[in-house]
């Protein structure tokens, strides 16, 4: 009976062990309190508590988290009123003062994050606030920052998602938008019509030019064609000169080695005083030779009428 009852008390204790026994995982940490006062704090691994006594007050995610807040009304320094939605990334570095620090660490920052807005807007004209995002993330990151660090919080980075002005507003900015556009538009046209003159008139030069050189290379090659039928037609009166004085030079050295007499002489030189008369000149002169041959032909020719 005593054995059944240990045994009975044994596995109660164990089972009671076994049920206090915590595995805490990765990027995670468990605030513990003792008898309602902060005990310690567990990081990764695995813990027992005490039953009764020992108390996991809260579980802190020690991962970077991103708060999405809803868009918030501020007025510019030129009182436009536009809402603003922003994105704050913060991780939990102290799981202690972010437990017991404030109440409700997610609430307190969304509603710091708005009123720190509203303070650097209210700054602002409405075109620094469009143009000046960095500026503005800047500033209420180290804000933020600062403010959070009684509650174990680092603010790392925050982000302006939308900026929203009024109805109006954006009217005027997308006529605005739409002038500017036109604006380019025409600039670009203006610019696009230009080149393509440029470019016309270009080609117009270049085709001039090329003209140019080609009637320059045309007369040159004429003036050369000229040229070498001039040299042809010199070098083809010289050739049939040159074969006339060898046809003169071969008759007379026949007629040298035929031993022409007198009289075959005189026949010769009046068949070239012939060919001489037959020429279109106008005056015409003869050796005292000539004329007495001639004498002596009319002589002979009147001798044989009779």
């Amino acid at each position: 009976m005593e054995y059944w009852v240990i045994s009975i008390i044994g596995i109660i204790l164990l089972l009671v062990i076994i049920s206090n026994i915590r595995i805490v995982q990765q990027a995670k940490a468990f605030v513990i309190e003792r008898l309602g006062s902060y005990r310690s704090t567990w990081g990764t691994g695995i813990h027992v508590k005490i039953p009764i006594i020992d108390r996991i007050a809260k579980q802190v995610l020690l991962k970077e988290q991103v708060a999405d807040f809803p868009p918030q009304p501020v007025i510019t320094k030129d009182n436009v009123t536009m809402q603003i939605d922003t994105v704050v990334y913060f991780q939990v570095t102290d799981p202690k003062l972010y437990t017991y620090g404030i109440d409700r660490p997610i609430l307190a920052l969304e509603k710091l994050t708005a009123t720190t807005l509203r303070n650097i807007i209210g700054d602002l004209e409405l075109d620094e606030t469009l143009t000046s995002r960095e500026h503005v993330n800047t500033k209420m990151r180290v804000i933020l920052d600062e403010a959070t660090d009684p509650w174990g919080i680092k603010v790392n980075r925050v982000e302006l998602k939308n900026i929203i002005p009024p109805r109006e507003i954006q009217d005027a900015m997308e006529k605005q938008m739409k002038a500017e556009r036109e604006r380019r538009e025409s600039i670009l046209r203006a610019e696009g019509e230009k080149k393509s003159a440029v470019l016309v008139a270009e080609g117009n030069k270049a085709s001039k030019i090329l003209s140019a050189e080609a009637d320059k290379q045309a007369e040159i090659l004429r003036a050369e064609a000229k040229k070498e039928a001039t040299i042809r037609e010199a070098e083809g009166e010289a050739i049939a000169i040159l074969k006339v004085q060898e046809a003169n030079a071969n008759g007379i050295r026949l007629l040298n080695e035929s031993k022409p007499t007198e009289q075959i002489l005189t026949i010769k030189s009046l068949e070239a005083f012939e060919k001489a008369a037959e020429g279109k000149a106008t005056k015409i002169i003869i050796p005292s030779q000539i004329q007495g041959i001639a004498g002596l032909a009319s002589s002979i020719k009147e001798i044989i009428k009779e």
